[in-house]
């Protein structure tokens, strides 16, 4: 599929990205302290609907409160604003039951010819290309970062998302398919 010039592959999924962010071992000369690094005593997060398409590492995002039927069908929505003519969007997501949802099929009917789900096999997130993108991007914005209020990670993230929304080979590597 991925190499059929009339299709658009994407890999959906959805993320959190929590304020305390992520604490990682790393290397510290023996010479220097060992620095500190402050976690944010919150479970405070941000939604994210994300999803990469493989032929040329585009990521399309969507912050979200909620992850339902509906904020699924405004992400859908916005995802087949990236309609190529002549191509059809098919977006490789995973079992959550709101992909699924009754209220979905009368706006996917009717685009048909145009927007495709396909669905991975349960507990298959390693065959999810986005994933790779969600780990980069913890790796990037998040690992060893203090941030005091939530705006300071929505900024951070979505500054990185706003670098991969247009084509670029890091996510065209990151998610190829062999």
């Amino acid at each position: 599929m991925a190499k059929n010039p009339k299709i658009d592959l994407w890999f959906e999924d959805e993320c959190h990205f929590q304020q305390h962010g992520t604490r990682c071992a790393m290397w510290i000369p023996p010479e220097e302290a060992d620095p500190v690094v402050f976690l944010a005593p919150t479970r405070k997060s941000i939604g994210v609907f994300g999803a990469v398409r493989v032929e040329d590492g585009r990521l399309v995002t969507q912050k979200n409160e909620v992850f339902d039927s509906g904020t699924f069908l405004i992400f859908l929505k916005r995802l087949l604003h990236s309609h190529r003519p002549g191509r059809k969007i098919v977006v490789i997501l995973d079992n959550a039951r709101w992909h699924h949802a009754k209220a979905l099929q009368p706006w996917l009917h009717k685009h048909r010819r145009l927007i495709r789900l396909d669905f991975l096999p349960p507990y298959s997130p390693d065959l999810n290309a986005i994933e790779r993108v969600w780990k980069m991007t913890r790796r990037l914005c998040t690992h060893n970062q203090y941030f005091a209020k939530l705006d300071e990670l929505v900024e951070v993230v979505f500054d990185q998302f706003n670098r991969w929304s247009r084509p670029n080979n890091v996510l065209r590597r990151l998610c190829a398919i062999t």
